[in-house]
Order: C-alpha cells, then structure tokens, then sequence
C-alpha cells in the first residue's frame, strides 16, 4: 500500500508544511520551483545549502488512462484526478521522509549532514549524490576505489613488495 494515496492534502499545503518543518528544525532559507515532471525544494540548514527534485507523474502516463483494475479506460476529467491524487501523494511522501530525517537528526541517530548529504549542492550546481553517482557505479563495476588522495600518484607496485 502507498503511503498517502487516498490523501485530499494539497501539493500547496504539503510544501507549506515542509516549509514549516524545515524552519523548525534551524533552516534560514527556503525556495520551491517546477519544471515539466519535476518539482523541487532548495533550503539552507546550518551553512549548507540543499536542493530534492521530486519526480512528478507524467500527465500523460498510461496508469491514469485505466481505471485501478485496468478493464474500463477513464474519461478526460477522471484521468486528471487520478493524475492530481498521484501528485499529492508523492508531496505527502515527500512530507514524511524530510519529517523522519529531520527528528532522527533531532535524536541523535544521525546528523542533517549525514542524512542529507546526497543532496548538499556542491559549487558547480550538482548534488553531492548528482556527482558521485557515476563514482559509484565505476567502483561497484571495476571492483576499485577511486584513490583517496586524487592529487598524489597512486603508490607503486614495488613500494608495496618492500613494505
């Protein structure tokens, strides 16, 4: 079951929330914006700025198109409140999780740098997570670990036979 699917909250009255949840837990800045099947929040919490793109539903995804049981399809305005219910369902989601990360921080179970480091903006306007993404996936693929210290050669072969 998906949470908050039957949810009748508003995407307006979900950001507003997370506004509010953020400036409770210490940010000092916080931007909202949309571009086609993406929304996004942008906040600033203890000097580190923070940016979450939340995928939207294409309007025009086939899911909507069908009614639950895929038997009937649905009608213009039927498909436009099933496509908004999608909507305000992933603004709840999205509600929640800043909620949980935020009160665990508060607890002590872990920092709001350590929960929210894929989403730190780093300088040339990507994301932690953006950048280190493909690092990843090269290290899971070749089995290697980028060096630590990418400035110094990598050691020799033979300094680590003398060791």
């Amino acid at each position: 079951m998906t949470y908050a699917a039957n949810t009748e909250v508003s995407p307006d009255r979900s950001r507003a929330e997370i506004e509010r949840t953020l400036r409770r837990y210490g940010a000092n800045a916080f931007m909202y914006g949309w571009e086609g099947a993406r929304a996004m929040i942008g906040f600033q919490v203890q000097g580190r700025r923070y940016r979450i793109a939340l995928p939207l539903p294409p309007r025009d995804s086939p899911e909507f198109a069908l009614t639950p049981a895929r038997r009937q399809r649905r009608g213009a305005p039927a498909i436009q409140a099933s496509w908004q219910q999608a909507t305000r369902q992933r603004w709840r989601a999205l509600a929640l999780w800043i909620k949980a990360v935020l009160e665990a921080a508060e607890a002590g179970i872990t920092s709001i740098e350590e929960a929210l480091q894929p989403f730190v903006m780093l300088p040339g306007g990507q994301t932690v997570g953006e950048w280190m993404a493909p690092q990843i996936e090269v290290a899971y693929r070749t089995g290697r670990m980028p060096p630590m210290l990418p400035m110094l050669p990598a050691p020799r072969e033979e300094a680590k036979e003398d060791a």
